[in-house]
């Protein structure tokens, strides 16, 4: 099922009695999700990404805009009559039932022509329990399940009734790191298998990225970028976006251009052609640094770590806006490598610089009252 945001906006009453001002969680959110795939709704607490979902759900009823579920306007529509399955991110499911009467309670609702008979509404309990594989667990309660499995009750539950679209707002933020990763994988494999168009909401950009067929990431209530999670990660179109996604995060320095060329600090970095002089920020993603004995970035090495395949140098720069530099580079450039290796294991002095060459790739360039991108 194709769904369409046109101009979608949420406003809710100001509490400051003095200045009266509506808040507005949702702004002029306008997107067509494709049919059959996974979109990821992404950005930190209060960016409006929940506001959204239960805009597309009924729940709430928007200020301006329409919703479309293919053809149909659904903008006014009680959320019963949407045809929408929702997992909230505390499972919320009845405790004094048992796993199969949780999933059998949607379709036991079910009036006139969409009404079935006993052994069809088993048929259908069982086949979502089989597909979330927790079917051998039908007879125990809620209490006597993990949170994992209990999370996979909701999600059979919402199955159940083959909506057309799936809403999943932060399913995963009640479980540890362990089965975080082993249920977004079964959310993923879940969605591919039904084919279902579903909305995922998270503030984690890992899980985002990593089962989303496209994402929408959110600040204050304006969508800041839309694209595949690798296209907004390589491309970020605003500082926001570059700062919110990747781990370890994006180096940001305070930067400047001169005679079209890049500067970070006394360093010039990278030519800078076309763009006119002015003060910038520079994101370098971790990955962008190789170490090189002529490398155009200095910075003063403050460690090392060894992570097997990679190695981390941990670095400052007086321009860098964050704490440390953190550069994730590989074991390729072995003499250069064992030249910092050998430099932290002593005692690591203020003289102990690091040099660095850029990835051009991995280097951009803001602007410095906006934060939008300068394109090269």
């Amino acid at each position: 099922m194709e769904v369409t945001l046109q101009n979608l906006t949420k406003k809710f009453p100001g509490r400051d009695k003095k200045k009266h001002e509506d808040v507005i969680a949702v702004n002029d959110f306008t997107f067509e999700i494709p049919d059959g795939k996974l979109i990821g709704l992404l950005g930190p607490s209060g960016c409006g990404k929940s506001t959204t979902l239960n805009l597309i759900s009924g729940l709430l009823k928007p200020t301006e805009g329409r919703i479309f579920f293919g053809e149909e306007d659904v903008t006014d529509l009680p959320p019963e009559n949407r045809g929408i399955g929702l997992v909230f991110q505390n499972y919320a499911l009845y405790p004094h039932l048992t796993v199969k009467q949780n999933i059998l309670f949607p379709l036991e609702n079910l009036k006139g022509k969409d009404k079935l008979s006993k052994a069809q509404m088993l048929e259908k309990a069982y086949e979502a329990a089989r597909l979330v594989q927790i079917d051998d667990l039908m007879d125990r309660k809620p209490g006597e399940l993990s949170g994992g499995q209990q999370q996979r009750v909701a999600i059979a539950r919402a199955l159940v009734k083959r909506p057309k679209v799936l809403l999943l707002d932060e399913p995963l933020s009640n479980l540890d790191a362990r089965l975080r990763l082993q249920t977004r994988e079964e959310i993923r494999r879940i969605q591919r298998e039904t084919k279902i168009t579903t909305i995922f909401v998270t503030h984690d950009q890992e899980e985002a990225m990593s089962i989303s067929d496209m994402i929408v990431v959110m600040k204050e209530g304006v969508v800041q970028q839309i694209d595949k999670p690798q296209k907004v990660y390589d491309d970020p179109k605003n500082l926001f976006v570059a700062k919110f996604l990747g781990t370890p995060p994006v180096n940001v320095f305070t930067g400047q251009i001169k005679d079209q060329k890049l500067y970070i600090g006394n360093d010039c970095v990278m030519e800078a052609k076309g763009v006119k002089d002015q003060a910038v920020y520079v994101g370098i993603r971790p990955e962008g640094f190789c170490p090189r004995a002529d490398g155009t970035l200095c910075c003063i090495l403050q460690g090392v770590e060894v992570m097997g395949r990679d190695i981390s140098v941990i670095s400052a720069n007086e321009a860098s806006l964050n704490t440390t530099v953190r550069s994730i580079v590989g074991t390729e450039n072995k003499a250069d490598m064992e030249k910092i290796l050998s430099m932290s294991e002593g005692r690591i002095t203020n003289d102990a610089v690091v040099k660095f060459a850029l990835a051009p790739h991995k280097v951009f360039i803001f602007q410095k009252e906006t934060e939008e991108r300068i394109y090269l």
